[in-house]
């Protein structure tokens, strides 16, 4: 299936023969296709420089671990049916792909992390999921996480957190790290491609632009990243932007606002991490998901309407960042992670969510009705599709309803 947008259902040709077959008076009907992509965060396995700062063999299990109830009616911890298991493990991501895609789940996206002196937590991809014996089964993606890596594991509220790795990188690290990604990870037969082009994604634009030092020069950049990857065989690349809080660098003269900027950089497509990019969240410490679902249904609606690119709608299984909090600090509505999540994500309310995203990507052209969820794993942020001992697989269930195979 490389190569090709994954399809939802039975050709067209095929379904034309059986719909025939039972009624020779009835015209077959076309089913659409669906792309349904997972993030998925790599914090789940040893990596040397989370060993440089907390420990060896640390990884973000411990803050899993290690959570409790901030207030009333608070479930803490999330305890994973499947074990503090270690995502580099082969063995250990076989289970996963086999379970998302049993599941109706065609792509995980992975966070994926590159600084100026190298790659973070890349083990989970390389190691983990890119050697599992049935890699075949899913797809898989990169959204460069470019943002700063500051130390949040856990926060506290007397000293802000330390900046650990700057998410902005000098122009020859984006040189050396494309040209890494083309040979290490396009080649691969799993690496997932919109009309065989090769996907990849930027979590932050105006970091980006950063590191250039104006659109002008980043359009460049992502240009030169094009052309590489046309010589390698690929008839282009598809660009995807994260939207959320884009911002014009000062003095900037190119562009003026996002819609133009996503366009004269050359994205061809764009999307959401989480709904809390785009949604506050006004009741602390919870605000009902459904209220949250409401207002992120109307934000696709509202970017479909500014945005000349095909925009991929976010579906978000929930939020609860308190993991992430110094468990000795009060919980306070101080800013992330110290901040409301989200009450009432059931899995019938997430299906519900998923039911609407399905009624909105029928409105769409065929070939755009990709679909991102937050998260495959977001264990710290309370946002994940894996099965714990509360829901077991019934997230993932949810999926299957609405999108599976």
């Amino acid at each position: 299936m490389a190569g090709m947008v994954v399809r939802r259902a039975v050709s067209a040709a095929l379904l034309a023969l059986a719909v025939a077959a039972a009624s020779a008076e009835e015209p077959p009907m076309k089913t659409p296709e669906y792309v349904v992509a997972s993030y998925y965060f790599p914090n789940y396995h040893p990596d040397a420089r989370n060993a440089k700062t907390r420990g060896e063999g640390w990884t973000e299990w411990e803050l899993v671990k290690n959570a409790r109830p901030r207030f009333d009616g608070h479930r803490q911890p999330n305890v994973p049916l499947w074990g503090y298991t270690d995502e580099s493990d082969p063995a250990v991501m076989a289970t996963k792909i086999d379970a998302a895609a049993d599941h109706g789940v065609d792509a995980f996206i992975f966070d994926w992390y590159w600084f100026d002196d190298g790659p973070f937590l890349e083990r989970g991809v390389e190691q983990g999921f890119m050697r599992a014996p049935n890699a075949e089964r899913l797809r898989f993606g990169l959204m460069w996480a470019n943002h700063d890596w500051i130390d949040i594991h856990p926060a506290t509220l007397k000293h802000p957190p330390a900046l650990l790795y700057p998410g902005t990188v000098k122009p020859e690290t984006f040189e050396k790290m494309t040209d890494y990604i083309i040979e290490k990870y396009f080649r691969h037969p799993s690496y997932w491609r919109i009309e065989d082009c090769p996907y990849f994604s930027v979590y932050e634009l105006h970091t980006l632009i950063q590191s250039f030092g104006s659109s002008e020069a980043t359009r460049a950049a992502l240009q030169r990243f094009r052309e590489k990857t046309r010589a390698a065989g690929f008839p282009d690349l598809h660009l995807n932007a994260v939207l959320f809080g884009v911002r014009i660098l000062p003095n900037e003269t190119a562009v003026a606002n996002p819609e133009q900027l996503t366009t004269y950089l050359g994205f061809d497509s764009i999307t959401s991490y989480v709904w809390v990019h785009h949604v506050a969240l006004p009741e602390f410490p919870q605000t009902p998901y459904r209220y949250v679902m409401e207002k992120a249904i109307a934000h696709w609606r509202e970017t479909v309407d500014r945005f000349s690119i095909p925009y991929h709608p976010n579906v978000t299984m929930g939020w609860d960042s308190s993991p992430r909090c110094a468990a000795d600090d009060p919980f306070e509505n101080r800013g992330y992670p110290f901040m409301a999540g989200m009450s009432g994500n059931t899995p019938e309310a997430f299906r519900e969510a998923l039911e609407a995203a399905r009624r909105f990507l029928d409105s769409r052209p065929e070939n755009q009705r990709v679909l991102t969820i937050n998260c495959w794993n977001e264990w710290t942020e309370g946002s994940y599709l894996e099965p714990d001992t509360v829901h077991g697989m019934a997230y993932i269930e949810a999926v299957k309803a609405v999108f599976g195979p």
